[in-house]
Parts: structure tokens; sequence; C-alpha cells
């Protein structure tokens, strides 16, 4: 794993809010954190339309043509540049696109090179960390 990697979990809200609640009581005790980058989800239908093939082929035409435009990453995928728009709108809102602004162009970017995901197949026992996937 490295500082490049976007870390999706799978969890209720209840458990996001008592991992946030760890988080801060470690911080608090001023105890070293990880350096991670941790996107919740509240449920694998969410996990599928954001990972939906579509949404994937975007996030790795960005990593791999690092496109100046909103238009150019639609020519590269050769889709329509409003599904691409409304797509990349939809991720951005979760953190997984950034964009820079260069005149009247959006140009998408991401940080990270890996996506690794973890799933609790312990549904509802409390305690257990989620294995990743």
């Amino acid at each position: 794993m490295t500082d490049d990697t976007l870390h999706i979990t799978v969890e209720s809200t209840a458990e996001f809010f008592d991992a946030a609640a760890a988080d801060l009581r470690a911080l608090a005790a001023d105890e070293e954190m990880t350096d991670r980058h941790v996107l919740s989800l509240p449920d694998e239908a969410a996990l599928a339309r954001l990972l939906s093939a579509k949404n994937l082929e975007l996030l790795r035409a960005i990593a791999s043509e690092d496109p100046e435009s909103i238009r150019a990453l639609a020519r590269t995928v050769d889709r329509d540049v409003k599904n691409v728009s409304t797509a990349l709108d939809d991720i951005e809102a979760l953190g997984l696109v950034e964009f820079e602004r260069d005149g009247q162009a959006k140009r998408p970017t991401i940080w990270y090179d890996d996506i690794e995901i973890a799933v609790d197949l312990r549904s509802g026992e409390s305690g257990e960390e989620a294995t990743p996937v």
C-alpha cells in the first residue's frame, strides 16, 4: 500500500461514526495517525454504482491519459460529453475526482493510483475489522 491508494469501505452509518470517534480519541491522545484516505459508502449498491464499468473506464482514462478537459476525456472514452460530465460530477461529489480550471475548460484529475476496497463479510458482527478484497 502506498499513500497514493484510495481505500473504500462499505459500512453502516453507526460503524462510520464509531471509527470517526476512535480516530478523534487517538488524535486527542496525540497518538500517531495513519495517513490513509478513506471513502465510506453505506452499502454495496452505492459501491456498485460508484465503481461501475463506465466510471472505472473514466478513472482509468484520467490516470493514464491525463486529459486536458472533460471534452478530451469524452473523446478518449468515445462517449457523449454531457454523459461524461454528469458522471464526473457524481464521482466528484464523493471526492474521487477533482477539477482544475483552465479558462472555460475543467481538467479532471485524480490523486490516487490504486483503489482498495474493504467489505465486511461478517455483517452485523461488531469489533471485527473488515477484510480487504
